[in-house]
């Protein structure tokens, strides 16, 4: 990579944030924009289970007005290109190469980002290439080369659910799933439906909670699988609420799980990880950091506090008591990001976003998100296990 080359805008990571706001940018006429991606467009959605999918469904409304909630801009239907409802990971990268193929967005794959400076003409991005200079940078790494292993030691026993390329790998009728919300219940359906007995360890009750904001609960797909799993019983799933795993020990054919009450539970096959990951802000994270050390990004674009020309888009956004953690909500943020790097730019935002704005891909209004109600009150369901069928703790199965 030439030393001499200097870009508007550099944008760390091919994933739908980084895409996303490439697309947002070029449809306001800034075309030196250079898009960095470690591995390929999409790597993560290629690394998933097989079996796993969206859990938002992609439906092509895009004509009345009503973009896919999976697309990364408002004139794209992942329901549309793909044909089906819950796209796999691997769909999901074949729509994100097509959206580069069709916007002709500048990703160079391969490359990986070493250190980001403050430079006089706004940055100097390092890479394993050679260095690149740029206006302004946007990063979105995404999290999921990432892992959290939940503070667990001995985590090294155990199979974090982001390696498993496919369910029907794992061995043995009986497996320990830890972790209770999305990624958790996700493995215990899979494994459930290969006619295994699953033990579903979980801190609290995730599978019970009702929140208006769907970044806090179940969504409604994995709550009919799981009423479904369980209906069908060709496998099991046992809850257990309560359960904070501390420690995995390997006792020779055995794992052996410890709580924090002390309380131990063997199993033969290797505990499943669902802990989620933690974050993909990597080399920029203390560009984020509020005096609290909690994140702390700009409600008016989403730029770094401490140094602005610093962008983010991705998972990790969050404003007041909102999480933008799916991609339906963070690309509400898109046209923000290009919007704010526009008009510094001198470049003309307001009609080649207008559709953006009319779509939803430009919320300022964090305050409705904030406090997000549905007229009725939830119907009762039978989506989750009744309070009784959930053991409480290990100590009920130790």
């Amino acid at each position: 990579m030439p030393s001499s080359e200097a870009f508007d805008v550099v944008v760390v990571g091919a994933g739908p944030a980084g895409l996303g706001c490439a697309i947002a940018l070029r449809q306001c006429g800034i075309d030196r924009v250079l898009i960095l991606e470690r591995a390929q467009v999409g790597a993560s959605f290629e690394r998933w289970p097989a079996q796993m999918r969206m859990i938002s469904p992609s439906f092509h409304s895009n004509p009345f007005g009503q973009t896919d909630l999976n697309a990364i801009t408002p004139e794209t239907s992942p329901g549309d290109f793909l044909n089906t409802e819950h796209p796999s990971g691997k769909d999901y990268a074949v729509y994100l190469r097509a959206s580069v193929s069709h916007y002709q967005l500048n990703v160079r794959e391969g490359v990986s980002v070493l250190a980001i400076d403050s430079a006089p003409e706004g940055f100097r991005v390092q890479t394993d290439q050679g260095p690149v200079s740029a206006r302004f940078v946007i990063w979105a790494a995404g999290e999921f080369f990432f892992p959290d292993f939940g503070g667990i030691e001995g985590a090294e026993h155990c199979l974090h659910n982001s390696t498993i390329e496919d369910w029907r790998q794992l061995r043995g009728v009986e497996h320990v799933v830890i972790g209770g919300f999305e990624s958790g219940v996700d493995a215990a359906i899979h494994l459930a439906r290969l006619a295994k007995t699953v033990h579903l360890l979980s801190r609290g009750q995730p599978w019970r909670e009702d929140s208006a904001d769907p970044s806090r609960c179940l969504s409604p797909y994995t709550r009919d699988r799981l009423k479904a799993v369980l209906a069908d019983g060709a496998g099991s799933i046992r809850f257990i609420k309560q359960a904070d795993i501390v420690k995995v020990e390997r006792r020779g054919d055995l794992y052996v799980l410890t709580d924090a009450d002390g309380l131990m539970l063997e199993i033969s096959t290797r505990p499943v990880l669902c802990t989620g990951f933690k974050g993909g802000l990597g080399l920029v994270a203390h560009r984020f950091t509020g005096d609290d050390d909690s994140l702390s990004f700009t409600e008016e674009a989403d730029e770094s506090p401490v140094m602005p020309g610093l962008f983010y888009s991705g998972l990790l956004l969050r404003h007041r008591r909102s999480l933008f953690c799916f991609i339906y909500k963070f690309r509400s943020r898109f046209g923000i990001v290009a919007r704010a790097i526009a008009s510094r730019l001198g470049r003309e935002w307001e009609e080649p976003l207008r559709l953006w704005r009319e779509r939803g891909f430009m919320v300022e209004d964090l305050d409705c998100c904030a406090s997000c109600e549905c007229a009725l009150e939830p119907a009762a369901t039978s989506a989750e296990p009744a309070e009784e069928e959930a053991t409480t703790g290990l100590a009920a199965i130790a």
